[in-house]
């Protein structure tokens, strides 16, 4: 059905293959368009593009459940519960089932 098609990359002029197997995902995810990168330029664009993500402010809070000191994302101002990653994630869990 597909068969492997030579394509040139919009971006540096180099050919590329574009496999049946390529063909077949973008087919299976909807897409119409062949792709107009190589792998090269695609994963540069990738590289410039990907600007890492800020790291956050994390603040000192003590866990409401057990106790524990603990780091939050938030400025706990006292007026609401705290609670830890481990207490946090039971919790959840036991509000899931």
């Amino acid at each position: 059905m597909y068969q492997d098609k030579t394509l040139v990359c919009k971006y540096c002029g180099k050919e590329f293959v574009w496999t049946a197997g390529e063909q077949e995902f973008f087919a299976g995810k909807g897409f119409k368009n062949e792709p107009k990168k190589c792998k090269e330029c695609r994963e540069a664009h990738k590289r410039s593009s990907a600007s890492p993500r800020p790291s956050r402010e994390m603040y000192d809070a003590i866990c409401t459940e057990c106790g524990r000191p603990c780091k939050v994302p938030f400025n706990p101002t006292g007026d609401r519960s705290v609670y830890c990653g481990e207490c946090f994630s039971r919790m959840r869990a036991a509000s899931v089932k």
